[in-house]
């Protein structure tokens, strides 16, 4: 029988300074009204000072360890997909894996933006389809806010910081599990969303920088494509997927997503209005906001998809 890897269980942990509008309008020049027609946010966690990313992937990381029922000896690799690292190096997988007392294995970071989180269940899944591993620890976590101008009105509004965590395990016996993951990337893109500062550049982790139109325009485009691929490789239609689980960037591009699918917005796990965009976080954390409310239940077929910088974009389907 073919070997799943299969979700045991999710995790997620949001700072607890909540950013408004309101109070984003005493910053800079907006208006809540604004930026909740263009972008359906209307508030977002804000690590406190000193809180790094790695310490809000090690609370969203054993949030998933409890729901599991597994000890960190069950636990064979930490992968984390961010864009905020603590340091250049060490990565923040092995911070976790120090903090949560896993025993040595693989642990590493993936960088792919805000479709770091698909990319690193892809490999994760890949590990456990081949027999390298046994369960993995998958994590999407970022500090967005430490690479904001708190200037520029049309990035700052945006983001906010948080993690998402989910514990794979390969299973020979089930028909649940990861049915399929699509990953892209095209450089040619690459000056459309990004920072402007690096370590073997500036010195610096700069400040972000959006080309919002043409980012939308790409991102309607390039959703709607893959989304028609994941459907086309499972040989299934739209009206057999229970919940689409999408990046949280922007109300407008779930919408179009969804209409796209010929889907109603009440199968679709929208946090972007409380969370902002916590890039390779905002998966993870929609999936386990859903899971604990009750709203996604086993046996159901999620659809994850994101689009970042780079440009990168994924989805995966999943039977839960």
């Amino acid at each position: 029988m073919t070997c799943r890897s299969v979700i045991l269980a999710t995790g997620s942990y949001l700072p607890e300074k909540i950013l408004t509008n309101k109070d984003i309008e005493k910053l800079v020049d907006t208006t809540d009204d604004w930026i909740v027609q263009r972008t359906g946010i209307r508030e977002r966690h804000i690590a406190a000072p000193g809180q790094a990313t790695s310490d809000m992937a090690i609370q969203a990381a054993r949030r998933a360890l409890e729901a599991s029922g597994l000890t960190p000896n069950d636990i064979d690799g930490v992968i984390v997909a961010t864009t905020t690292p603590d340091r250049s190096f060490p990565s923040v997988a092995v911070c976790v894996q120090a903090a949560l007392g896993l025993r040595a294995g693989p642990a590493f970071d993936v960088q792919a933006v805000c479709s770091g989180f698909v990319y690193a269940l892809s490999v994760a899944d890949s590990f456990l389809r081949t027999g390298v591993m046994k369960r993995v620890l998958v994590i999407g976590a970022e500090k967005m806010s430490s690479l904001l101008n708190w200037e520029d009105r049309t990035t700052c509004v945006l983001f906010g910081d948080g993690a998402g965590a989910v514990i794979l395990e390969a299973q020979t016996e089930s028909d649940s599990g990861i049915l399929s993951t699509h990953l892209y990337a095209d450089g040619k893109f690459r000056d459309l969303l990004y920072t402007d500062g690096g370590t073997s550049t500036t010195g610096t982790s700069g400040h972000i920088i959006m080309h919002g139109k043409e980012v939308f325009k790409n991102a309607v485009t390039l959703m709607s494509e893959i989304v028609q691929e994941v459907l086309d490789k499972n040989t299934i239609t739209s009206d057999q997927i229970d919940w689409l689980v999408p990046h949280q960037a922007n109300l407008r591009i779930i919408a179009g997503t969804a209409e796209k699918l010929n889907m109603s917005m009440e199968k679709v796990v929208v946090t972007v209005d409380k969370h902002g965009n916590t890039s390779a976080a905002s998966i993870p954390l929609a999936l386990d906001t859903a899971v604990r409310d009750g709203r996604i239940q086993r046996g159901q077929t999620l659809l994850l998809e994101a689009l970042g910088g780079g440009l990168t974009w994924a989805a995966a389907l999943i039977k839960y």
